[in-house]
């Protein structure tokens, strides 16, 4: 038993499908990424497969989440500091090397 679901493009030699199967005996739903170019066409090891009995449970976490919460916010980059130089007493670190 096999059944595709859907897929999604993620480039332009690269998609992500799902699909529901039946590996080992066990049902269940399978996520992963199917690449087509030149060097390879198929499965790739990334993704994730959800047993039937388990299949509720990662449903209702897909369904809790906020799509506002996928909404681009801004990036904040962080500028640090130049290191500074630090006596081995500030660093808590003693002459035999301990802390």
């Amino acid at each position: 038993m096999e059944k595709n679901i859907g897929e999604i493009k993620k480039s332009d030699d690269t998609k992500i499908m799902v699909i529901v199967d039946d590996f080992g005996g066990f049902p269940g739903l399978t996520i992963r990424e199917f690449v087509q170019n030149k060097r390879y066409t198929g499965f790739t090891k990334a993704g994730v497969r959800i047993r039937a009995d388990k299949f509720e449970a990662f449903k209702a976490m897909i369904n809790a989440v906020d799509l506002s919460d996928l909404k681009t916010a801004p990036v904040v980059v962080e500028t640090k500091a130049e290191p500074s130089e630090i006596d081995s007493d500030e660093a808590g670190i003693d002459n035999d090397g301990f802390m």
